[in-house]
């Protein structure tokens, strides 16, 4: 007999036990009138083989009931047992549900909305396209580049869903096959963008991208996550997926050039993701990329740091104020606190199909 919560399986042997009390009949006697031997009587009643059409006929001679009516009884056994063996699955899968941002995904729409444990549960196997939940972190959440402040357990598993939903996104979405030299190539054009109006960078970096074989992602940030981006290969393309989270320009696209980085230097290749040497080398990677360390070392060496010299500076290098003050700020030139009025900042619109970017 198996049970859960709202449900028990019992099966056709309990039947048969009671017809055998009620006969004052032996299981051994049973056995022989049955042509059956003791052990598999024995199985029988208590639940551990199955109850085929063969024993039912015999029964229906033996016992005087109908085969049909064995056979319900073992159809009806077979439902509740697979019953009973789902809901305790799902009972056993809360506690992992419960550590995914299960209402912030409802809110982006990844998931359908319900306070529903259960439900949750179930759409969270289909959302991440499992049997079980427990197996979300074996199917390769581990093997990807990605630019995170921190780490934690909710972290992790708001990675996790945030993934999965780039992964669905990317999808739907064309892009050319892979080219990693082409890609090298294309580095001063793709820096070029950052002068663009906000919309039509992205428009034109998902583009650009796309044409190397890279399918770029903007997606809502997840709670706790502390994540930026993440880049890894979904069959033939490369995701890179983008949160925005911060909003200010100068982090944008220091996260698209570090998740370059991470492609051009081959971490997508580590079959257990990024250390904190591939994340340091993605970072350099992508400070260089933005303003080379000699003219920023010629910069604070030869003029006085104000607006008007900084605004100069930027214009020489082609890129925006804010990444250069975002640059000085980092190297401890100068304070946190200074100069942010000249940081652009983006405004993410969830679901807009390119135009993710606003001026605020």
């Amino acid at each position: 007999m198996k049970y859960s919560k709202t449900t028990i399986a019992i099966p056709p042997g309990e039947t048969i036990r009671e017809k055998l009390q009620d006969r004052g009949m032996s299981q051994k006697e049973f056995a022989v009138r049955m042509d059956l031997s003791q052990k598999h009587v024995s199985k029988l009643i208590n639940g551990e083989v199955q109850l085929t059409q063969d024993v039912a006929q015999r029964l229906e001679m033996v016992l005087g009931v109908s085969a049909r009516f064995w056979n319900n009884l073992e159809a009806i056994y077979r439902e509740d047992l697979e019953r009973v063996r789902m809901e305790n699955e799902l009972e056993a899968e809360a506690e992992i549900a419960r550590k995914f941002p299960y209402n912030e995904m409802a809110k982006n729409g990844w998931v359908p909305e319900t306070r529903k444990q259960n439900e949750r549960v179930i759409n969270l196997r289909k959302f991440f396209e499992v049997v079980r939940l427990d197996l979300v972190m074996r199917t390769g959440v581990e093997q990807m580049a990605c630019r995170r402040l921190s780490e934690t357990e909710k972290g992790d598993y708001g990675m996790a869903a945030w993934t999965q939903a780039a992964k669905l996104t990317a999808r739907e979405m064309e892009a050319a096959p892979i080219d990693i030299k082409g890609l090298e190539k294309a580095l001063p054009e793709i820096r070029a963008l950052n002068l663009l109006p906000p919309k039509e960078q992205s428009i034109r970096l998902r583009e650009m991208l796309a044409s190397h074989g890279i399918a770029l992602v903007f997606l809502p940030h997840t709670k706790g996550s502390y994540l930026h981006g993440a880049t890894f290969v979904d069959g033939k393309k490369i995701v890179m997926g983008i949160t925005l989270r911060g909003r200010y320009a100068d982090k944008f696209w220091f996260s698209i050039f570090h998740e370059i980085g991470h492609i051009l230097l081959g971490h997508l290749d580590l079959p257990e993701g990024t250390g904190i040497n591939e994340e340091k080398a993605a970072d350099k990677f992508a400070a260089e990329t933005l303003i080379p360390d000699r003219e920023v070392l010629n910069f604070t060496h030869s003029r006085d740091i104000n607006v008007k010299n900084i605004r100069s500076f930027a214009a020489d290098q082609g890129i925006q104020p804010g990444i250069v003050v975002a640059r000085l700020q980092r190297q401890k030139v100068i304070d946190y606190n200074q100069f942010n009025h000249l940081k652009e900042q983006y405004i993410f619109v969830s679901g807009d199909s390119g135009e993710n970017k606003e001026e605020n």
